[in-house]
């Protein structure tokens, strides 16, 4: 709880303390008293790149770089002015995978050569959820062929 704003600068003036407003949608992984904690689970990441064109052998190359580097990629697709990567991340909660996807790109941009794109895409999803995706023939199909391949 904190105080209310000083006289004069607010609504709620002379009503006592007010209390912080906690987004149920963001929790950060606090587990009620009691739940186990159910360890790292796998998350299926599809991460979507794009900027200006280059050379599609350049960016071919680049990201066979990055599945060398991080043996974790199933696959990437890729064109002139944008890229797909998917792949499997094994983490604690969503936060923790989205996290590392996010930091994926900028963190071996120059160890893969990768070109200096922005991410225009993320999804995220467990692998429950994965799997009834394809079950129903909805999201992403399985993997197939694996590797680095034009769209």
């Amino acid at each position: 709880m904190r105080p209310h704003p000083p006289s004069g600068s607010g609504p709620a003036r002379g009503r006592g303390p007010v209390r912080e407003r906690k987004l149920a949608s963001v929790a950060t992984g606090d587990r009620r008293t009691g739940e186990e904690d159910p360890g790292p689970r796998l998350w299926h990441v599809t991460l979507s790149v794009s900027g200006a064109s280059r050379p599609v052998d350049e960016i071919r190359r680049a990201l066979e770089q990055l599945a060398h580097d991080h043996p974790f990629l199933l696959t990437s697709r890729y064109a002139g002015d944008h890229a797909e990567i998917r792949y499997w991340e094994e983490a604690r909660d969503l936060h923790d995978a989205a996290a590392v996807a996010l930091r994926l790109w900028g963190e071996h941009r120059q160890t893969a050569q990768l070109p200096p794109w922005e991410i225009v895409g993320l999804e995220v999803i467990d692998r429950d959820t994965y799997h009834h995706r394809v079950a129903e023939g909805h999201g992403p199909l399985p993997a197939s062929p694996v590797g680095v391949h034009p769209f």
